[in-house]
């Protein structure tokens, strides 16, 4: 991210003001970006966005990516271990795992389930510590 952000910033957006991506956390940075440089149609291909931000963040790059999915003019292909961002509306979902890759419900993804059994007991996970 760091070499990318230096080219952005030596090319500034023609859409706005020049964002500062270096002087900002990694995930104020990334999230920047997303809003300014994700614009128009196109195909956005993301690798666990959800790594450098936190639940409010992944439910602001939540809003951007349905906002290009709505659309219509672009597409996005998302690989993530967040229940968040896999409950993109509209999405289609495929899992991948020691089976291969296999449509399924948002519902019933190994990464939701899982979540939910931590959440609902997270004493029975940590005594396991």
């Amino acid at each position: 991210m760091h070499g990318l952000f230096t080219y952005l910033e030596a090319n500034p957006s023609m859409s706005g003001p020049d964002v500062p991506f270096h002087e900002m956390s990694h995930g104020e940075s990334f999230l920047e970006l997303v809003v300014d440089r994700f614009r128009g149609s196109g195909l956005w291909v993301l690798d666990e966005p959800e790594s450098a931000l936190s639940f409010s963040g992944c439910l602001a790059l939540l809003g951007v990516l349905k906002e290009l999915v709505v659309s219509g003019k672009s597409q996005v292909i998302l690989s993530t271990h967040s229940p968040l961002l896999a409950a993109l509306p509209g999405a289609q979902i495929y899992e991948v795992g020691s089976w291969g890759l296999r449509l399924q419900r948002w519902e019933d993804l190994d990464l939701v389930t899982s979540w939910q059994a931590f959440l609902s007991s997270p004493e029975r996970y940590l005594r396991h510590l």
